[in-house]
């Protein structure tokens, strides 16, 4: 048994398949997009707290060997804290620096002295303002092939030339590990 069919109805049928066809292409089309976003994502090395906390521990012992005492500090990727140790009989300010100078080298990928030598080749460093940031000799910059992951900051040892060098010791001593 067939019913007529009205121009309309007729009308309507035939639109409908083409419709669904850009539907399904849409779709499909939205499907291969969030499959490319999602191969986009970044992929990174994050410093565990385990490998900080021998970074740290490190650095203070070295320094400690060499008379020294001095608080440490490492941070991760976006400037937090992961390990952070302050050194027996140290004075009450090497926690703190200790934490400007690894949250400098990291933020800055570069040595914290280097931001040093930048104030005095421009007196208005206007970044030197920014909370955290210090120019101080004693922070490295952690890093996998170029990719800087994190920063290692000591403060306490009578220069910062060695705070740096007991920072250096906790780096080397994971050198290993950062790859």
């Amino acid at each position: 048994m067939t019913f007529p069919v009205s121009a309309k109805t007729a009308n309507t049928r035939f639109m409908q398949k083409p419709i669904a066809l850009l539907l399904s292409m849409g779709m499909g089309l939205g499907l291969v997009l969030c499959d490319g976003a999602q191969a986009q994502l970044a992929k990174h090395k994050d410093l565990t707290a385990a490998l900080a906390i021998t970074i740290a521990q490190t650095a203070i012992n070295t320094c400690k060997t060499n008379g020294y005492n001095v608080s440490a500090t490492v941070v991760g990727r976006n400037g937090e804290v992961i390990a952070q140790i302050r050194g027996d009989n140290t004075g009450p300010h090497t926690f703190e620096n200790s934490f400007r100078k690894a949250f400098t080298a990291r933020t800055f990928k570069v040595a914290s002295g280097e931001i040093v030598n930048r104030l005095k080749a421009d007196p208005s460093f206007a970044l030197i303002h920014l909370e955290h940031v210090i120019a101080n000799q004693g922070g490295l910059p952690i890093k996998v092939d170029d990719d800087v992951i994190g920063g290692a900051g000591v403060s306490g040892a009578p220069g910062g030339d060695k705070d740096e060098a007991c920072v250096k010791a906790g780096l080397d001593k994971v050198a290993d590990q950062l790859n």
